[in-house]
């Protein structure tokens, strides 16, 4: 876990954004570790399935919602269905200094296949 509070900076001095596997995350959760798990699906996406104790923030809307986000706090978890707009999302709240960002690689997809099969995929 040491690496989710290391204050990386990219190269133009941004927190760097870490990947984690779904699989990994699982196990951070069951340790008690405090993750808060970003949706950045969309709401249709959203009515369909999503992680338990997940927040919907939608990437559509992100100039809104990413004003509540603590550069601080965290560590921050950030799925979408496969990983790519997780991926922009983080890269947008890095640059605007917001640390400890963690793409869920595979996203709520690889979610399904590797912690909660009960989760339907799309």
């Amino acid at each position: 876990m040491d690496a989710l509070t290391d204050a990386l900076r990219d190269q133009e001095g941004h927190p760097a954004v870490q990947n984690a596997s779904p699989a990994e995350i699982r196990q951070w959760m069951d340790a008690g570790l405090p993750v808060r798990l970003i949706d950045v699906r969309e709401g249709r996406e959203w009515d369909y399935c999503r992680i338990e104790g997940a927040e919907l923030m939608p990437l559509s809307q992100i100039q809104e919602w990413s004003q509540r986000i603590s550069p601080n706090g965290g560590p921050y978890v950030v799925y979408c269905h496969t990983g790519v707009r997780s991926l922009m999302a983080c890269r947008r709240l890095a640059a605007l200094g917001v640390e400890r960002l963690i793409n869920m690689r595979g996203g709520i997809d690889r979610w399904s296949q590797q912690v909660d099969s009960s989760i339907p995929r799309y």
